[in-house]
């Protein structure tokens, strides 16, 4: 018989105040067991007609100030972001059965912290935000290969590639957390987490 916390739930929700810290716990055991990329996540925007879109990002770094991915600031997504700075990630970790969904509000990350990321990348990964028109259409994929091989050549020291102007990061900052760990016959557990007053309530939710 599996051990329940104080709301009758699996121990895995375990009874904290702080949503973040059992983020992270999930996410150390997602780290343990899931093959590919345990920091990817579903990531939903809306532009400006309210037509949802969404996409995979990964995430880079989180705190209490939030969660924080990287990305062309021309893209779709962050065009999105641009005129309605909200939006929602979707973690799902089929291996554990869990998920976390995170909604809240988007605010740029600092240049500061956007160079700091950008150094940190592989050279090549540099380079392609250079050469990357993110989304737009091009005639031809050689085109595009044609304009990383004149970056390599612009750019030929690994460790001196500047960060383009429009590549940096978002920040999500929340105000909500779903925690959901799947059963067998969709009798499922649910554990939400909502900010009043920058103080944490929970409730659990049906299936």
């Amino acid at each position: 018989m599996n051990q329940k916390n104080s709301l009758s739930l699996d121990s895995c929700f375990m009874d904290l105040d702080d949503p973040l810290e059992l983020f992270k716990i999930w996410m150390k055991e997602a780290e343990k067991k899931e093959i590919n990329d345990p920091n990817a996540l579903s990531l939903a925007t809306t532009n400006e007609k309210n037509e949802p879109s969404v996409r995979i990002v990964l995430l880079k770094d989180m705190s209490q100030k939030g969660f924080v991915f990287y990305t062309n600031f021309n893209s779709p997504k962050s065009n999105d972001l641009k005129k309605n700075p909200k939006a929602e990630m979707c973690f799902h970790w089929k291996s554990i059965q869990r998920q976390i969904r995170i909604f809240g509000s988007v605010s740029q990350v600092s240049d500061k912290e956007a160079d700091i990321y950008f150094k940190s990348r592989p050279y090549e990964s540099k380079i392609s935000a250079w050469a990357s028109d993110q989304s737009k259409v091009i005639n031809k994929r050689e085109d595009f290969l044609i304009k990383i091989d004149e970056l390599k050549k612009k750019y030929k020291e690994v460790n001196n590639v500047p960060r383009p102007k429009n590549w940096s990061g978002w920040c999500l900052n929340p105000s909500s957390f779903e925690f959901w760990l799947g059963n067998e016959f969709r009798i499922h557990e649910r554990l939400k987490y909502y900010k009043v007053s920058n103080a944490w309530n929970k409730k659990i939710l049906y299936p």
